[in-house]
């Protein structure tokens, strides 16, 4: 079709169609970058210019002014720049059309990973991921488990190395694979079992830190792990004042039999947990502990007013220092 459409433009430029230029051969370059195969674009490229150089080595000399000779140029540089794409679109195979609808998969498929699974009215919880620069994908994840009628909450938030699009492929792979793990396990295994997975990937940045959170709804007791991560931080409700959990570890990825120590506690009635990356409290001017601190004083001023809503109005108070951030809220009313 697109060929046949090349051929009858082909015509009506040669005939000499008043106005008419070689540009309007740019049409079918662009609607075949969209719907043709990687495969099937070069050919269709070199197919549009061939016919552009016959209407050109047709045309009388006296007629090519300025104009129409800009129009050739303009007319071959599309064509290039779109064969250079094709080339490199060759590496996944599909149409630029296709292609962007699995990224949009892709992103949803993230996106449906960071649910949280159904919970008690008693209970509240808030997942925000915000990117650097705005894009759809980041280095930050949440995966969460909560078996039907069982009282175990099982959550983890990640960081991936690297940010945006960088580290959004690897994101996507080990959301799906923590996912898999997280539940499977006893809380004590599931760290120790992704140092493992990452461990055997062997990506040159094959690292990561993560934060581990098991909570029975109940009775409010948890668990919490660290894997080289920022410390997450409670509310307690009857002295209102904010505390750090800091549990200790290795990152994920550097090291074999790496052991991760365990913080105990209870989240009562009206307590709160915030469980962060460190693009929420560290700048390359400052230490993480002061960036703590100043998250724990907006949290206190933002989530006096009450929980609903708490992250998305604490994430977006913090300042951005062009890297990813997430945050996850847990309170029990």
């Amino acid at each position: 079709m697109l060929a046949a459409v090349t051929v009858v433009l082909g015509v009506a430029l040669g005939s000499g169609v008043p106005g008419a230029t070689v540009s309007a051969l740019t049409l079918p370059l662009v609607v075949g970058n969209i719907v043709l195969s990687p495969r099937t674009l070069p050919w269709f490229v070199v197919f549009v210019l061939g016919v552009a150089v016959l209407v050109v080595a047709t045309t009388p000399s006296l007629s090519l002014d300025a104009r129409r000779v800009g129009a050739v140029v303009v007319t071959f540089l599309v064509g290039l720049v779109i064969l250079v794409s094709s080339f490199r679109r060759t590496r996944l195979g599909v149409a630029g059309a296709l292609g962007e609808s699995m990224l949009v998969d892709l992103r949803d498929r993230i996106a449906k990973q960071g649910q949280m699974p159904p919970m008690p009215q008693d209970w509240y919880t808030e997942f925000v991921m915000r990117s650097a620069g705005g894009s759809s994908f980041a280095g930050d994840f949440l995966v969460a488990s909560r078996a039907r009628h069982d009282d175990q909450l099982e959550v983890a938030v990640v960081d991936v190395s690297g940010k945006g699009e960088q580290a959004g492929t690897r994101s996507l792979l080990l959301s799906g694979a923590f996912g898999g793990l997280l539940g499977a396990l006893p809380a004590s295994g599931f760290l120790p079992a992704a140092n493992d997975y990452l461990l055997r990937q062997d990506w040159p940045e094959g690292f990561a830190t993560a934060v581990h959170l098991s909570i029975n709804l109940r009775s409010g007791v948890f668990e919490l792990r660290s894997a080289g991560h920022p410390p997450a931080v409670q509310l307690h409700a009857g002295s209102g004042r904010w505390g750090v959990l800091e549990a200790e570890g290795p990152i994920l990825g550097l090291i074999g039999d790496a052991e991760f120590g365990v913080v105990t506690g209870t989240l009562q009635r009206g307590d709160a947990m915030l469980l962060f990356t460190d693009g929420l409290v560290e700048t390359p001017r400052r230490d993480i502990s002061l960036g703590i601190d100043k998250l724990l004083g907006q949290s206190e001023r933002l989530l006096r007013s009450g929980f609903e809503q708490g992250a998305h109005r604490l994430i977006d108070r913090v300042e951005s220092m062009n890297d990813d951030r997430a945050l996850f809220l847990l309170h029990r009313r």
